[in-house]
């Protein structure tokens, strides 16, 4: 292994080693193409095809039957689920690697179709006007139904829940999506969040349910086995509206995240567009969170081996999470250390089923 490329150096992540310090993103696949949107035999060649990574956090599992908002998405709620993530994690666990489950609720970024013709929930019954990816292809969201406070509460016990079956499924942890304008961060932001109660008005109140949620799970995990995504800068995607609040608000839950908890980590995403015209937010979110952030610090969004070791080595970040190289090089971390070639992607097949563009990509072994 070369002793140039910091990707590629073991790391301590609370009290597991990484092996490295690339990182498989979360990515949604849509190939649990059953009744019991349960992983499948095809979900465990996928998974331990990619184990060399220092860390993999699965795709984003619904921690219940109102989280959904995609076709084919594995969730985290049944016998069936537990079931085959253990097989996932078993499989990870043998080739040395490690693994942890995204928890995700997709709050409005829904359709009744998965609903039962019920509208989604929401913090505010403000739609979107997105796109929810339905077993009839895209269909426009629709206005949701605003939480009352009791569903917010019992949407803190789903996700407690899910957390004791990640223990059971034999997780090494979890990471809480609270990013990329799903349930979380409509209650953070004000154009998504209209509400009245505990949970609107004040950055304080808005943050209210992340914060509810940890204190939850955190019965089955430790601190230290959590991950939290945040995407701070997301402006024009997923009906996420930014403005003059939107920093300061992740500014406090960063603060606070560092401040009162002993994370695994913080995982950042850079901005998924150009936001350089917009003064009320940040164009790279490493270089302005890693002062508010005590902790380990994982970044992600358009970066290369290059960009990815010289944002580690400028101590901005500590980990560094690959998603699309990592659809197509399963062996990813050996690709950056043999500075070997990597192969193209195909977008066609992210999220269509079967194993074409999943699990047949070849590695550099099976090429020789």
């Amino acid at each position: 292994m070369s002793d140039k490329q910091v990707l590629l150096t073991p790391y301590s992540l609370g009290d597991l080693e990484l092996k490295n310090r690339v990182i498989m993103a979360p990515m949604t696949r849509s190939r649990a193409d059953n009744k019991y949107n349960a992983p499948t035999d095809l979900h465990t060649k996928y998974y331990r095809q990619r184990a060399g990574a220092g860390l993999i956090i699965s795709e984003g599992s619904q921690v219940s039957e109102r989280a959904v908002g995609y076709v084919n998405t594995a969730g985290i709620h049944n016998k069936e689920q537990i079931e085959g993530w253990q097989k996932v994690t078993e499989a990870v666990h043998d080739e040395g690697g490690k693994i942890f489950i995204q928890l995700w609720h997709v709050g409005r970024i829904s359709h009744p179709d998965f609903h039962d013709g019920k509208k989604p929930l929401a913090p505010s019954a403000i739609n979107p006007n997105a796109q929810s990816y339905t077993y009839d292809g895209f269909k426009d969201t629709v206005t949701p139904k605003a939480m009352s406070t009791e569903e917010v509460k019992e949407t803190v016990q789903d996700f407690k829940r899910a957390a004791k079956n990640a223990v059971d499924a034999g997780f090494d942890g979890i990471e809480i999506h609270s990013s990329n304008g799903y349930l979380f961060h409509q209650f953070f932001n004000k154009s998504s969040n209209h509400r009245t109660d505990e949970y609107g008005g004040s950055k304080e109140n808005r943050a209210r349910f992340l914060f509810e949620v940890l204190e939850a799970v955190k019965v089955f995990f430790p601190e230290n086995r959590i991950g939290v995504r945040l995407n701070p800068s997301l402006h024009g995607i997923f009906g996420m509206e930014a403005d003059e609040e939107t920093i300061p608000t992740f500014e406090y839950i960063v603060n606070r995240l560092s401040d009162e908890y002993d994370l695994s980590y913080l995982h950042l995403s850079e901005p998924f567009n150009d936001v350089s015209d917009k003064d009320f937010l940040v164009s790279n979110i490493a270089e302005h969170f890693r002062p508010l952030y005590k902790g380990n610090l994982m970044i992600n969004a358009g970066f290369d081996q290059d960009s990815g070791n010289k944002v580690i080595e400028d101590k901005k970040a500590d980990l560094v999470a690959f998603a699309k190289l990592f659809i197509s090089n399963p062996d990813l971390p050996t690709r950056f250390e043999k500075n070997a070639p990597l192969q193209d992607w195909d977008q066609d097949t992210f999220y269509t089923t079967g194993k074409k563009g999943y699990t047949d990509y070849p590695s550099l072994e099976d090429e020789s």
